[in-house]
């Protein structure tokens, strides 16, 4: 089967997973506001903040042996895969233990980061804090299996088995959130269905890739452990970095504002991490396919194909950011009610790093496909630093937007560079074509805002359903139509549009 067509299926089962999830969760969020309050969305998301931290321990090896299996499985080498892997396994046990002990001793600090938490007793937010960091742990002894499967380009079989897990896990929490509210009941429902997927797909990828198994493994050579743990020590960098740029905005919030508005900014979170699952399921199916991409053919084509994918992720990024600016803040209206709507200045800085982010998620998925970890290793450790100090000079000043504006101005600074590393790095040229191409899309999405945002004033002088629906049709219709006026006739477009036709060469 060829990388399009392995590709196209990664992203229709990952689709379909997240239409099912999407809808059950949204209706599970509505339940637990209603039932449980804002403080305990709160401690769900900044708990998760919290622990997407811990794992900083996992610093890198994940990607960067998923990287090295690359080569070997397009090959057929299958000792050297069993070599690999036997070191993904090794070090994701070494990884659980860090994060376990790391985890337990920060529980005692708890008091101080979970702030105004109402009436929830200490004792009880240190039990959820627990089962949280269960989950994450417990997850790490079966999950370097899925390399090998997104190796093969089979990422849907982890999207898959994800989806299945969340759409009946959130099922069930419904239910017993109708009959009976409780938080720790809730957390429990999700720590069994989960521990049950993960024991269920470990035995399954034993089955299917016997290799797992074997005991006679060969060492890795001295040049093949040191390339990777070359790439561990880059990677260690960005995940550092990373940490500091994009976990830390609601541990701040929690501790300086309180857990409540963690709650009220993870509102929209859900909206927009709901619809950008969609888009990410798209980006992320792809890297596998990359990987084999720049294994297996010439720089000319790798370079088209990455132009193709930019063009594509600011399609639908700018689609996406132009509709959540105006209507994000009226379907929490709708949703829950006005006063979950948070001040315009946030939702836009939210929104802001949220297009630009798009940006980079193109950038950094094909660097990690490319195996480009080491050139630009300190970059997320200067923006983490920006990102901080920013955010912590502002947000006693200015409250939650002070928070963000740390947030786009850290981020920018990888938006201005990784292009020109991934540019010299990769394609042996200069990156001024790229920065053209920006302000171009910058430009038609300036002109998009100048034709809806009068719209909008006009159209939602009332919030209703139909008002509502018939903005996000204009949206669409505006949208759309000018992007297309503007960049219809451009390979990356023709590229597209063979493709959705079926025109285009399989493989």
């Amino acid at each position: 089967m060829g990388r399009v067509r392995y590709a196209t299926r990664n992203i229709l089962f990952g689709l379909g997973g997240n239409v099912a999830t999407m809808l059950v969760h949204f209706f599970l969020r509505h339940v637990f506001v209603m039932r449980l309050g804002d403080a305990l969305v709160g401690v769900e998301g900044l708990y998760t903040d919290i622990l997407t931290m811990l794992s900083l321990a996992e610093l890198g090896v994940g990607t960067a042996v998923n990287y090295s299996l690359y080569g070997p499985v397009a090959r057929g080498e299958k000792e050297k895969v069993k070599s690999y892997m036997r070191l993904y396994r090794r070090a994701y046990r070494i990884i659980a233990t860090v994060i376990a002990t790391v985890g337990v001793l920060l529980t005692p600090f708890l008091q101080w980061i979970v702030k105004e938490p109402g009436q929830i007793p200490l004792g009880d937010l240190r039990l959820y804090y627990l089962i949280f960091l269960f989950n994450t742990v417990s997850t790490y002894f079966m999950a370097y299996k899925y390399s090998l499967a997104n190796a093969e380009q089979k990422n849907y079989m982890q999207t898959n088995a994800a989806a299945l897990t969340k759409m009946i896990t959130m099922a069930i929490q419904v239910a017993a959130l109708l009959v009976l509210p409780n938080f720790l009941l809730y957390l429990m429902i999700q720590t069994g269905t989960e521990l049950a997927q993960k024991i269920f797909m470990s035995r399954y990828l034993d089955k299917k890739y016997p290799l797992l198994r074997e005991k006679e493994v060969e060492d890795l050579s001295e040049e093949e452990s040191g390339e990777v743990a070359k790439k561990v020590k880059a990677l260690m960098m960005h995940r550092l970095g990373d940490m500091a740029r994009l976990q830390t905005d609601s541990v701040i919030i929690s501790g300086f504002l309180g857990v409540v508005q963690v709650g009220l900014m993870n509102n929209y979170k859900l909206v927009v991490n709901s619809a950008s699952s969609f888009v990410n399921v798209i980006f992320n199916s792809v890297i596998s396919s990359f990987g084999n991409l720049i294994a297996t053919e010439e720089e000319e084509k790798q370079f088209s194909l990455f132009k193709v994918y930019r063009f594509f992720a600011i399609w639908i990024y700018g689609y996406s950011a132009v509709g959540f600016l105006l209507l994000l803040s009226p379907f929490i209206e709708l949703y829950l009610d006005k006063a979950h709507v948070l001040a315009a200045p946030i939702v836009i800085l939210y929104l802001t790093d949220y297009f630009f982010k798009g940006e980079r998620i193109v950038l950094s998925n094909f660097k990690t496909a490319a195996g480009v970890f080491e050139q630009d290793k300190y970059l997320t450790l200067i923006q983490g630093g920006v990102n901080l100090v920013i955010s912590l000079a502002l947000v006693t000043k200015i409250g939650m937007a002070g928070v963000y504006i740390g947030t786009v101005l850290s981020g920018l600074i990888a938006n201005l560079t990784k292009p020109v590393v991934i540019y010299r790095v990769c394609f042996h040229r200069s990156a001024r074509s790229y920065f053209a191409d920006s302000f171009k899309y910058l430009g038609v999405m300036a002109v998009t805002l100048a034709v809806l945002v009068p719209l909008r004033q006009a159209w939602l002088t009332q919030v209703t359903v139909w008002n509502f629906a018939g903005m996000a049709v204009l949206v669409t219709l505006v949208f759309n139509g000018l992007f297309l006026l503007a960049f219809g006739r451009s390979e990356e477009f023709g590229y597209l549009y063979r493709m959705a036709a079926g025109r285009m060469k399989r493989g």
